[in-house]
């Protein structure tokens, strides 16, 4: 699970368009590579390799600043778990 940190003032609210998960993420972009089924390219290839290709497939719902970030922190925590919050 992609959660933020205690204490973060800043956030980005992201859907991906392939999976549908939503998430929080500290890096805030208008796109980014899906935590749960995106895969960051290994850029150590030999000659012969083809390039990866690394297409951001999670979009930026919005900003979430001060206490937002906890109250979708905690949401999306409850959403994942079923609604068992003695778990957080």
């Amino acid at each position: 699970m992609y959660y933020v940190p205690d204490g973060t003032e800043k956030c980005g609210f992201y859907e991906c368009k392939d999976c549908g998960n939503r998430f929080l993420h500290v890096k805030i972009r208008p796109a980014m590579i899906c935590p749960y089924c995106g895969e960051e390219p290994d850029m150590e290839i030999g000659p012969d390799e083809e390039a990866p290709d690394a297409t951001p497939s999670a979009m930026l719902i919005r900003v979430l600043e001060g206490e937002e970030v906890e109250a979708y922190d905690t949401l999306l925590s409850l959403a994942t778990t079923g609604g068992d919050y003695g778990w957080i």
